[in-house]
């Protein structure tokens, strides 16, 4: 099978099962609409899913459940309705909400005799290389000790800029911290469809996809319902971001019991998504997908080349214009002409410094700033192409 056909269903069937069985290490996440309902958390629907990742760890697996709910939960406890809720309403909804999910998981896992353990995680503390790495040891601990880590975005603390955005993405950051082979998302429908199955009769249901691309993007748009368009289409990118790292994806039915069962007995359920052949690098996966860029750099044609085929590093001659306000091994992305990013990598310098040697070679770098602390805007070492 070439890298970019999607498999024929027996293919599909043949790799799933494979990956599955290789499968050591399992990050599984499930969303509010999953675990509450209009009378708060869907007890049943959290026993089941208990009894999975028992199963799971039974069979000798390491697991990581990934839980949203603690905002819904706080939300009926507190009869706030329907309405739109500010971010201090959501921050206080959560505070009380998180304190009841995870009392219904310790009395849910402590009757299966599973030890669980909290978790609460912001972008931020993913984003600083030291904290990420503290945090990876911390859950290869808790898998030393028979504990299933419970994570969830501590929504408390978190502000605009220091939010993963969804679960989804905490998820698939939390899959590539630990090198886990799968990410499970466990949603309110059956996978990724061709189409809008509420609206289109031929619409189809699709067992294993190969690569995320464009045609598989617009499928994600396409879909309607209690999911809502974004909601698929985090679920497709957290999918891409764990490709790129040599992990698998599944996306399925998180209210019907035994989904995570039926999956590893090789029964058809759900959506697959196929690890990349080319394997990125965790450092580089790191400042490519967890790191948020701090400004922006536009390269001429030549750079462009250079950086995405050629494997160089960027140099100041190449760049046309630079955007932001960053420091010395601050993150940025590097885009084209056409505003198509092309790269992202940590710079050298400062962006008051780039601004001056811009477009310039780097001989000149000494003259203009008075130092040279590398010829390199950016060294291929921290440039990924994207």
């Amino acid at each position: 099978m070439t890298k970019n056909r999607q498999p024929t269903e027996e293919e599909g069937r043949e790799l799933r099962g494979r990956l599955l069985a290789q499968a050591r290490r399992v990050v599984v996440k499930v969303g509010s609409a999953v675990l509450t309902d209009d009378q708060g958390l869907h007890l049943k629907v959290m026993e089941g899913l208990a009894r999975d990742l028992c199963l799971l760890v039974s069979q000798g697996r390491e697991v990581v459940l990934v839980s949203s709910g603690a905002v819904a939960a706080g939300r009926r406890a507190l009869g706030l309705g329907g309405r739109t809720l500010t971010m201090r309403e959501k921050q206080a909804a959560a505070a009380l909400g998180q304190v009841r999910l995870m009392r219904a998981y310790e009395d849910i896992f402590a009757g299966l005799n599973q030890k669980v353990a909290q978790v609460l995680l912001t972008h931020d503390d993913l984003a600083h290389r030291d904290r990420y790495l503290n945090i990876r040891n911390t859950l290869l601990t808790m898998f030393g000790w028979r504990v299933l880590p419970i994570i969830n975005e501590n929504d408390t603390v978190s502000v605009k800029e220091l939010r993963f955005g969804d679960n989804d993405t905490l998820a698939a950051m939390t899959t590539n911290l630990i090198d886990a082979d799968l990410l499970a998302c466990l949603t309110d429908v059956e996978g990724l469809y061709t189409g809008d199955p509420a609206r289109d009769p031929e619409a189809r249901l699709l067992g294993t996809v190969a690569r995320v691309d464009e045609e598989v993007e617009a499928m994600a748009g396409q879909l309607s319902g209690a999911l809502g368009t974004g909601g698929m289409r985090s679920k497709i990118m957290a999918a891409r971001m764990v490709s790129t790292r040599g992990g698998s994806s599944f996306i399925g039915p998180g209210r019907e019991p035994g989904t995570l069962t039926r999956l590893f007995a090789g029964q058809e359920v759900g959506t697959f998504f196929l690890p990349q052949p080319e394997k990125m690098h965790s450092r580089k996966h790191w400042i490519a997908y967890t790191l948020r860029p701090k400004g922006f750099l536009v390269l001429d044609d030549g750079a462009c080349r250079a950086v995405a085929s050629g494997g160089k590093s960027l140099l100041p001659s190449g760049i046309l214009e630079t955007r932001g306000h960053f420091h010395i091994g601050d993150p940025v992305r590097c885009l084209d002409r056409n505003e198509a990013p092309v790269a992202a990598g940590l710079v050298n310098y400062s962006a008051d410094d780039i601004r001056r040697i811009q477009g310039m070679r780097s001989q000149a770098i000494r003259e203009v700033l008075g130092f040279m602390d590398s010829e390199e805007v950016i060294h291929r070492d921290n440039l990924v192409v994207l």
